[in-house]
């Protein structure tokens, strides 16, 4: 089998070569804004060889089709999970494997990612793999249970294979099996899910933007200011919040995130004077002068739109927190 499978930043280091290198995988499950955020921020994830992960959750794939064209079109890059295990391909993937192969096949930039879940076996990992490797899969272990099996199977050609992490079920023991890889990348997520009204003002996201070398990766990944966990639709807004991470220079430059909260927070209704009241705290913090926040095409948009007194509706606010999150971490890094 291995023979087959052999076909398929720190501040320390120079700016201009920690920018040419992948660091940075944001992990996208392909909803609308998602997918909307990865077609508005292709050109920035290009030009700092940022590589989203993407993991078809809708039925409908021609956002999924758009969005990698427009990847395409800027020469950039992006791992296509054909194998969900949320949304609707969670059954079966052979559509999204279609798109694929029927329109990107041709496309380097553009590859395959095998998600790896707990009931998956060996065989099963590499089943996927062999059926995938004209799009050079990635493998992407998020709760596999047979790691050493793995490694072991794939031999020599396991320096021709790249794998992404899940920290919360990839401990060092289970990423140490795959030392030798081409690339391994470590995904974190920094954003602690809890009813809007819970959210304090202010909390640690992430430092694995400049610890992940430690960590002995290649390359780091989260989950925006999502998070992980997967939920189909939105219940009533009770509570509005702006999310917002920022990079804290006196602290190590560790990742932190605020949350911008409405003040009412006990009815369901009134969504737009909710986000008027929390984008009145987020503009306060501007002015203050001390938010460390990157003056992102985001963050002038909040300004814009607190200027106005409009309302975009819930959805692009989300969209607009996941683009000054890109941005912070390309201006970072650049």
């Amino acid at each position: 089998m291995s023979g087959l499978l052999r076909q398929c930043r720190r501040r320390s280091v120079p700016r201009w070569l920690g920018f040419n290198r992948e660091m940075y995988h944001p992990y996208f499950r392909g909803k609308q804004f998602e997918l909307i955020t990865i077609r508005e921020m292709a050109p920035l994830l290009a030009k700092s060889n940022f590589v989203p992960i993407i993991e078809p959750v809708r039925e409908a794939l021609k956002g999924l089709e758009r969005t990698l064209t427009e990847i395409c079109k800027v020469d950039g890059k992006a791992i296509v999970i054909v194998n969900p295990f949320h949304g609707d391909h969670a059954e079966d993937g052979v559509s999204i494997s279609a798109l694929l192969k029927g329109g990107f096949l041709d496309k380097g930039g553009i590859t395959a990612g095998i998600l790896l879940q707990n009931d998956m076996g060996t065989n099963d990992a590499l089943a996927c793999y062999e059926a995938h490797k004209d799009h050079h899969p990635t493998f992407i272990h998020a709760g596999f249970t047979e790691a050493k099996a793995l490694a072991e199977v794939l031999g020599e050609a396991l320096s021709d294979t790249n794998h992404v992490f899940f920290e919360k079920h990839c401990h060092k023991l289970y990423r140490k099996h795959f030392k030798g890889a081409a690339k391994r990348v470590l995904l974190r997520d920094g954003f602690q899910r809890r009813r809007n009204a819970d959210h304090p003002p202010i909390e640690l996201f992430s430092d694995l933007h400049v610890t992940y070398e430690e960590e002995d990766m290649d390359g780091f990944g989260d989950f925006l200011i999502v998070g992980d966990d997967y939920v189909e639709g939105g219940g009533p807004a009770y509570a509005v919040a702006i999310h917002l991470t920022f990079i804290d220079p006196d602290k190590d430059e560790v990742m932190y995130i605020y949350h911008f909260v409405s003040t009412t927070k006990d009815t369901p209704t009134d969504p737009a004077g909710k986000f008027a009241q929390a984008l009145s705290k987020l503009i306060q913090q501007l002015d203050g002068g001390t938010s460390h926040l990157f003056y992102s095409s985001a963050i002038k948009e909040f300004r814009d739109l607190h200027e106005k007194g409009h309302f975009p509706g819930l959805g692009y606010v989300k969209k607009l927190s996941m683009n000054h999150h890109i941005e912070t971490l390309a201006d970072f890094l650049a």
